[in-house]
């Protein structure tokens, strides 16, 4: 499935503000490569960039059109495309930086392990992960997708992400290859402009799986339906503005090994 880089930076504030909390939480780093992972248009890899000036540092996606976005915007920054079920670095990195996309894996705890397994010693994983599948944004989603109206589109089931590992299975997970596991949960209330904007959001992450396999005709019919249940769910502030909860997970894994002076 294709994104758009474009519909995806329409909130890029919002956006970037949970990689700026996970990248707080970053320590001082060994010596050796970066990787942002799952990089998109580059909005978390320009924090790295700024953090860590004159480090060498790599951005991989997926995406062809999300590269091209990041590439434009960082063009002294190498970034290069891979299936993150089976990339690998070529060397071991002191940073894997997983800004919201281990969520897509087919099973979030195991990419998360391989990762950790990929860190030179004294290496750093952090990993921030939207939590937010038992919000209305995604339970209509889903309700709306297994209405006959649509669920033939579906060919190999609807397109929903695997739940998140509990906090309690990915600290067993990493504890016995990391000295320091550090899981939390934040929850962002973002002020948005209305419904819509909601609806905007989403059709740049969550949303496009249910929308990319209609023809034309029934993803105008699915977001019709769509914009009503959140309409209904999101009801206004007194200033006319809607409030967005988005739960996020964070976590962050240091590698066993001593660091070099």
């Amino acid at each position: 499935m294709a994104w758009s880089a474009a519909q995806y930076v329409k909130f890029e504030d919002e956006r970037t503000r949970p990689a700026r909390d996970l990248l707080a939480q970053v320590p001082d780093l060994r010596q050796g490569p970066l990787f942002d992972i799952g990089c998109g248009p580059g909005n978390s890899t320009e924090l790295l960039a700024a953090r860590f000036a004159g480090v060498p540092l790599t951005g991989v996606d997926s995406d062809a059109d999300m590269l091209a976005a990041a590439r434009q915007r960082l063009p002294d920054i190498p970034f290069v495309q891979g299936d993150l079920t089976a990339w690998h670095p070529g060397e071991a990195p002191a940073l894997l930086f997983a800004n919201a996309v281990l969520q897509w894996m087919p099973d979030p705890a195991v990419s998360i392990a391989r990762l950790a397994g990929m860190l030179a010693p004294g290496g750093v994983l952090a990993v921030q992960m939207p939590d937010n599948l038992d919000e209305p944004t995604h339970r209509a989603m889903r309700e709306i997708a297994a209405d006959p109206d649509f669920a033939n589109a579906y060919e190999a089931g609807l397109p929903d992400r695997n739940s998140l590992p509990a906090p309690g299975h990915l600290i067993n997970l990493l504890s016995p290859l990391c000295t320091r596991v550090d899981v939390w949960h934040t929850i962002y209330y973002h002020r948005l402009e209305g419904p819509e904007a909601i609806v905007e959001w989403v059709k740049g992450t969550g949303l496009r799986p249910y929308l990319a396999p209609l023809p034309d005709e029934r993803r105008q019919a699915f977001l019709a339906r769509y914009r009503t249940r959140i309409r209904a769910a999101y009801p206004p502030l007194a200033d006319g503005r809607v409030l967005l909860r988005f739960p996020r997970l964070f976590l962050l894994a240091v590698r066993n090994g001593s660091v070099p002076a």
